[in-house]
C-alpha cells in the first residue's frame, strides 16, 4: 500500500479478492444483464473491517469521480465521503473484541489498478497486478450481490481488463491466478509505474495487463530476451540482485 501512496500521493484500499461473479451468475440471482465494462464479469473486492474512504467515489476531478491526492481534497469532498460511510457494528465471528466498519460502496465508475507483493519461498518478492476499473453497478444488482457477503463491509465491483491471452483471458482467470485473497487497489492505471519502480527494486513482475508500448525497465534487460519479457524480467532480476538487501 506504502508503495502505491508514495507513486501517487493518493489514499489506497485494501480489499479481499472476495468472488467472482460470471455474468450468468449475475443474471441467475438478480434478472439483470452486465454491461459497459462489467459485461465479461466482475470481482467483488470487500474488507471484511475497513477500507480508506476515498474510495467511495465521491471527490471529483474535471466532473469524473476520483481518488485525489490528500492535499487536493476540499473540505466539501471528505464530508461527501463521510456522508456516504456509515459506521456498522463489526460482526463477532470475524471481531470478537467489538469496533465498526466503515461502510460504503464504490458508487462509481472509476480507473484503478489493483496490485499485490507475494513473498515466495526460495524466490522472494514477485510482484503482480491488474488494471481496469471499478464499477457502478444498478441499484438492483449491487443490492443482491453484496447481499451475498456482509452488507457492514466497504464494497468495490472491479472489472479487470482482459487482453484475451494468458491469465488475463478472462475475469475468472485473473482472479484465480492472484497470489491470495488480498489485494491493494491505487487510483488510475499506474501499472507501468509499478513495473517500472521493480526493475529498479530487482524485484520480477509475473502478472500484469500493461501493454509493452507503455512499459520501461533498464536497457540491460534487452540481454536476457526480447521475446518474452517477463521470462526476462525474472532472468534480469536474479542476475543483477535485490537493490537492497542485510549485509549489503
Amino acid at each position: 500500500m506504502l508503495v502505491g501512496h508514495l507513486l501517487t500521493g493518493t489514499a489506497q484500499i485494501f480489499a479481499d479478492v472476495r468472488t467472482y461473479w460470471s455474468p450468468a451468475s449475475v443474471k441467475r440471482v438478480t434478472g439483470q444483464e452486465l454491461t459497459g465494462a462489467a459485461t465479461s464479469g466482475l470481482l467483488h473486492l470487500i474488507n471484511s473491517g475497513a477500507a480508506a474512504l476515498d474510495g467511495c467515489g465521491r471527490q471529483r476531478r474535471h466532473g469524473q469521480p476520483a481518488i485525489k491526492p490528500f492535499w487536493e481534497v476540499t473540505p466539501r469532498e471528505a464530508q461527501a465521503c463521510l456522508n456516504a460511510t456509515t459506521w456498522s457494528p463489526a460482526i463477532h465471528e470475524y471481531f470478537r473484541g467489538g469496533g465498526f466498519s466503515s461502510s460504503y460502496g464504490t458508487r462509481a465508475n472509476m480507473p484503478v489498478t489493483m496490485f499485490r507483493l507475494n513473498l515466495v519461498k526460495g524466490l522472494g518478492p514477485a510482484l503482480q497486478l491488474a488494471e481496469g476499473q471499478f464499477v457502478d453497478l444498478a441499484p438492483e444488482i449491487y443490492r443482491v450481490l453484496e447481499a451475498r457477503t456482509n452488507e457492514t463491509w466497504p464494497s468495490h465491483w472491479f472489472a479487470p481488463a482482459p487482453t484475451g491471452q494468458g491469465v488475463f483471458r478472462d475475469v475468472y482467470s485473473v482472479m484465480n491466478a492472484w497470489g491470495a485473497n488480498h489485494g491493494t487497489i491505487g487510483y488510475g492505471h499506474i501499472g507501468a509505474d509499478l513495473i517500472t519502480l521493480a526493475s529498479m527494486l530487482r524485484i520480477p513482475v509475473y502478472m500484469h495487463n500493461v501493454v509493452d508500448t507503455r512499459l520501461f525497465r533498464p536497457s540491460a534487460w534487452n540481454a536476457f530476451g526480447t521475446a518474452d519479457l517477463e521470462g526476462a524480467d525474472f532472468r534480469a532480476c536474479r542476475n543483477f540482485g535485490p537493490l537492497y538487501r542485510k549485509g549489503r
